[in-house]
């Protein structure tokens, strides 16, 4: 299939990994569908991706965590003959806090997104994909999902949630010509801190986070290629694979040491 023809729908792409991996699909000349909550900014983005690589680019403002958003992206792709090629579920976010004090809509509001619209999404446009026996997906997890996260319980466990859910989802998806990558970054200097309120913790203050562009180019080859799991960085393939021979309480202990202030 020529790629010029092949579209690529993004969440979270008004910043961060997803608008770096949206720059890169451009450049390689797919067409894209970006979804993020404001309007103006991901409008201006989409304009400056067409005028600088001429590829088509819709911008849809749509907030994934009300229930209904996923099923009103899809049925207006579909309406308007948009097949999505490659899905990349990257929105998610997290805040810092003990659980009992962070309000329950925040805690809600990060499951929604990372888990239940990611989980949606993905049902949604798979079918499609099989049906024409082609098409990637790509979760953004996190390296947080390999340990418990104490002041970030909520967010480290919806990370984990999307690293099994995608491994068992790949294995499923052999052999249909649709592949499934999980893709683990570590700390990146993004504004994802600065929302998590985290950027005064160890985690960003003792060791250097790894340059966004850096970290979605990472992204984006593994995608290409097929790979059902993907971290970013040997340190973080280092520290993410030494929390399965460690006693889990140490590395509970690490975790929460890590995102102190």
């Amino acid at each position: 299939m020529n790629v010029a023809t092949q579209t690529a729908l993004i969440t979270g792409a008004s910043g961060g990994i997803g608008y770096e991996m949206a720059k890169l699909f451009a450049r390689d000349k797919y067409n894209l569908v970006l979804v993020a909550r404001s309007e103006k900014k991901l409008a201006d983005f989409a304009r400056e991706l067409e005028q600088q690589f001429g590829i088509s680019a819709r911008a849809a403002a749509l907030d994934l965590t009300a229930p209904e958003a996923p099923k009103r992206l899809f049925d207006m792709l579909q309406g308007s003959g948009i097949n999505v090629d490659i899905l990349v579920n990257n929105a998610g976010y997290g805040v810092l806090g003990e659980f009992a004090q962070v309000p329950t809509t925040v805690s809600l509001g990060q499951i929604e997104l990372n888990i239940t619209a990611l989980t949606h999404l993905t049902r949604l446009f798979v079918g499609p994909m099989l049906e024409r026996h082609s098409g990637k997906i790509m979760n953004v997890a996190s390296t947080a999902g390999f340990q418990a996260g104490p002041l970030m319980s909520v967010y480290y466990a919806t990370k984990a949630f999307v690293i099994t859910f995608s491994e068992g989802l790949a294995n499923e998806l052999k052999g249909t010509g649709v592949t499934l990558t999980c893709f683990c970054p570590g700390a990146t200097d993004t504004n994802f801190q600065k929302r998590a309120e985290s950027e005064k913790t160890r985690l960003f203050t003792t060791f250097r986070p790894m340059d966004v562009k850096t970290v979605a180019q990472d992204g984006y080859r593994a995608l290409m290629k097929g790979r059902t799991v993907a971290i970013s960085g040997f340190m973080n393939w280092v520290i993410a694979e030494s929390t399965r021979f460690a006693p889990r309480k140490w590395v509970t202990a690490i975790s929460r040491w890590l995102l102190e202030k």
